[in-house]
């Protein structure tokens, strides 16, 4: 799945994402990291602490923002 967004050149440095699924709300940005495995290593503490809320991994990149099945955790 992919839509087009705004990203601005801040967000271009920072290209993935952790986004929360909300039910009345499609996504919240949670946090940005260069690296993916920075970003992966959050997830898995948001996921500890939250275990009952829906996060994705998604990478961002030149107005992108696509969504890697293999990285949802809820």
């Amino acid at each position: 799945m992919s839509e087009k967004v705004v990203v601005t050149y801040s967000e271009q440095l920072h290209p993935w994402c952790i986004i929360r699924v909300l039910p009345d709300n499609p996504h919240q940005i949670v946090a940005r990291f260069r690296r993916q495995n920075e970003a992966t290593a959050y997830l898995q503490v948001l996921h500890n602490s939250a275990k009952t809320a829906k996060f994705l991994l998604i990478f961002e990149v030149q107005g992108l923002r696509k969504t890697p099945d293999a990285h949802t955790l809820s």
